[in-house]
């Protein structure tokens, strides 16, 4: 069977397009249902990027620290840190994005001051020692070559910015951040933000990589050490398009998510809720997951029996 993560979905970067000229189309977007959506990707960025790392806070543990200042009983201190500071780094690459600075050495430092403040005596700075990472197959760069490896990353930045999508521009920043390893710790929690700034300085939603996927993940990343970003790509470009999908769900009516039971039950619908999981699954049908179950939107359904019904 194909692996459907390995090549890009059909016009996936077309449908991308398409939804975030919808989206620009209505801004400035209404203030409260942004609000309440911000808060919502703030706790799920926060929660999925920590359990990447083996944070054991669940999601519900989290909310109560973040929004309630709660100490989870059983749990570190160091993982409520994770938490809060996790948090606040994703409020301080939005007050960035909003500005629209350049991201440079000032930036990538002081999103993992914020990211390992009260973890890490060397928040903030760069290693000034060489590291192996655990089952990896690439040892990252010595540390000497650190401080030049992030300008050139800078300058490459600058360069592809002009040249790529948002999107691959937004990859390529990812993955060079985590091959330069350049901190002794922190090094994906800042790329994931990182990714995240580029995206929303773009005038892209923030994504969400969800800890579910953290097997994908990885993969993805080692297929792009060995010279292939193409999957990553792909994998990037599949979150923002749910984030997009949300962001569009605000404005109700066609673009109201539902869940894929309700859809097929709509009277232009003739299928099956199991036919529509298994076409949301194949990425065929615009959908997204949220906890256990697919939705998706009257469009996507329309879109759908449009381009693929015989």
């Amino acid at each position: 069977m194909p692996d459907t993560d390995t090549s890009l979905r059909h016009d996936l970067f077309g449908r991308i397009r398409r939804k975030k000229e919808r989206l620009d189309a209505h801004r400035p977007l209404p203030e409260s249902a942004v609000r309440k959506l911000r808060e919502e990707l703030r706790l799920l960025h926060t929660y999925h990027s920590n359990a990447i790392e083996g944070n054991t806070l669940t999601l519900q543990e989290t909310k109560l620290v973040l929004g309630e200042g709660l100490t989870i009983g059983g749990k570190s201190v160091r993982e409520h840190l994770e938490a809060t500071n996790n948090a606040d780094a994703f409020d301080l690459i939005e007050a960035i994005a909003k500005e629209k600075r350049e991201i440079d050495h000032i930036t990538i430092q002081r999103i993992h001051e914020v990211v390992t403040r009260g973890i890490d005596v060397d928040a903030g700075k760069y290693r000034v020692h060489n590291v192996r990472i655990t089952g990896a197959t690439k040892t990252p760069p010595d540390f000497s070559k650190v401080y030049h490896l992030i300008d050139d990353l800078i300058a490459l930045l600058k360069d592809k910015e002009r040249k790529e999508h948002p999107i691959k521009t937004a990859t390529f920043l990812h993955h060079k951040l985590v091959e330069i390893h350049p901190f002794a710790d922190g090094n994906g929690r800042v790329a994931r933000l990182l990714t995240n700034l580029y995206l929303m300085k773009e005038g892209y939603p923030p994504i969400v990589l969800r800890k579910e996927e953290r097997g994908k993940y990885y993969h993805f990343l080692h297929i792009a050490d060995e010279g292939n970003l193409g999957p990553f790509e792909n994998f990037i470009a599949k979150s923002e398009d749910e984030s997009l999908i949300l962001y569009l769900a605000i404005f109700g009516d066609i673009d109201e998510l539902v869940p894929l039971a309700q859809l097929a039950k709509v009277k232009e619908c003739p299928y099956s809720p199991e036919y529509l999981g298994l076409r949301a699954r194949q990425g065929l049908l615009d959908a997204v997951k949220i906890g256990r179950k697919w939705y998706s939107t009257r469009r996507a359904l329309v879109d759908y029996i449009r381009e693929h019904a015989k």
